[in-house]
């Protein structure tokens, strides 16, 4: 008895309607306090709002498990991507109702707007969508849904508990990944950006021998095939496959940098993700390489189907490191692990040509044995500075500043370029689509 009373005070809330009415019934003491012929009034709204509230709480209470709400959610959520959740609400009431509903988010997303609201009909069953973004990898916990119920009059609430914690974990951006998928599936990669390379000469992989038909290269004709058939027969010829494709993430201090809330560790683990799905279904072979002050996770070339789960496992678990990246290390592992020419997209970050110059004997070593592509960022927030009038002397001294460090990415590129070194000087939010569109460029110029 005394666990329901105490139920029962701690899910009883009072609202603002109730407080309204109870100031209503203060100026109408105050009133009869000056005119005593007005005494009877503010008493019979009182005793009369008293009822209403015994009525209002009677309604609300008289019925048990008058409520049931459940959230659906994803097994899992994907990074950076907006991730539809759901919260369905159904009204066992025999009246209609009026409901506000809490979802308890995870502390990560730092909100407190996840409130509902809406009404029931007797027996109607809704459900509500929203939205959530995260922009970290890792465990995100749920708590419980609130759901607070009004009934017409209004007066009192009852609040509904539903214990539904949960653990739901952050990957990489898998969402993008489906879409560029899907887009290279259906030849629509150009709506998002990627460009259509022509084919400069002709892929060197013989398929099959095949009759002629008008409009094929007469080249490609094969006369002895010809003698032994008595007709035209042609070489075809298919794109190359399985060329291993290597991305190798630095996780170095300097892809601590956020921009609009991911790390750029962030941007090149999504774009890593959604560059090795593209390259399996070119029929190339993808593989990993993480690295920092020692190598991490080394993922062999393959064209599996689970691969790309595989790389997705591995990608979930990395975080940022605080030391500079050991590129003798890196260049040991490729040369021990890559058994063949391969292209290595290596996502890094140089802030500095000393920050390059210090990595630049490793990078042409392995240059010398692969096509090796650097990836590095371009830092927006900097061009931002230069794009902006300068107002007074400090502003002049930091549009200077921000210039030179522009100019030198721009040096970066040439000083790379100059050792037979590919490199994309990219910002966070084009990297996927710039990563695509240099991959499909080598693959187009049969440099792998």
């Amino acid at each position: 008895m005394k666990k329901l009373i105490q139920l029962f005070y701690t899910n009883l809330f009072l609202t603002g309607r109730l407080f309204t009415a109870l100031s209503v019934c203060v100026l109408l003491f105050l009133l009869a306090f000056f005119f005593p012929w007005f005494a009877l009034i503010p008493k019979l709204v009182f005793w009369l709002l008293m009822l209403l509230i015994i009525i209002d709480i009677i309604m609300l209470y008289r019925t048990p498990n008058a409520v049931f709400a459940k959230r659906h959610a994803p097994e899992r959520l994907s990074n950076s991507d907006d991730n539809e959740l759901g919260i369905y609400i159904e009204n066992r009431y025999p009246l209609n109702i009026k409901a506000g509903i809490i979802d308890e988010i995870p502390h990560q997303f730092q909100r407190r707007d996840v409130l509902f609201e809406t009404t029931l009909k007797t027996g109607e069953h809704k459900l509500i969508n929203y939205n959530l973004r995260p922009v970290k990898r890792g465990e995100y916990e749920f708590g419980s849904i609130r759901v607070f119920i009004q009934s017409a009059l209004g007066l009192v609430s009852r609040r509904f508990n539903f214990e539904q914690a949960e653990t739901l974990p952050v990957y990489p951006s898998f969402l993008q990944m489906r879409k560029y998928e899907l887009m290279a599936i259906s030849n629509r990669l150009n709506e998002i950006g990627v460009k259509k390379v022509r084919r400069l000469g002709q892929s060197l992989e013989f398929e099959q021998i095949k009759p002629y038909v008008p409009g094929d290269d007469v080249r490609t004709v094969n006369w002895k095939a010809t003698a032994r058939h008595g007709s035209l027969m042609t070489n075809f010829y298919t794109d190359e496959k399985s060329q291993p494709v290597y991305c190798v993430i630095d996780k170095s201090r300097a892809m601590k940098m956020p921009f609009e809330g991911l790390s750029l560790l962030d941007y090149a683990i999504n774009a890593s993700l959604v560059l090795s799905n593209i390259a399996l279904l070119k029929q190339d072979k993808a593989g990993l390489i993480t690295l920092s002050e020692k190598i991490g996770a080394v993922i062999p070339a393959d064209r599996k189907h689970s691969q790309i789960q595989k790389i997705l496992e591995v990608l979930y678990k990395e975080k940022t490191r605080y030391l500079e990246s050991n590129m003798e290390a890196l260049y040991t592992t490729i040369r021990k692990v890559l058994t063949q020419r391969s292209l290595i997209v290596f996502f890094t970050n140089f802030e500095s040509m000393n920050a390059l110059q210090r990595q630049l004997p490793f990078l042409k070593r392995i240059a010398r044995y692969h096509l090796l592509l650097v990836v590095f960022f371009e830092n927006t927030e900097l061009k931002q500075l230069t794009e902006a009038p300068a107002t007074d002397v400090e502003g002049i001294y930091t549009k200077t500043i921000a210039e030179k460090f522009v100019y030198e990415k721009k040096l970066i590129v040439r000083e790379l370029a100059q050792h037979g070194i590919q490199s994309i000087l990219s910002t966070p939010q084009e990297l996927n689509v710039n990563t695509i569109n240099k991959y499909l460029e080598l693959k187009a110029r049969q440099r792998i």
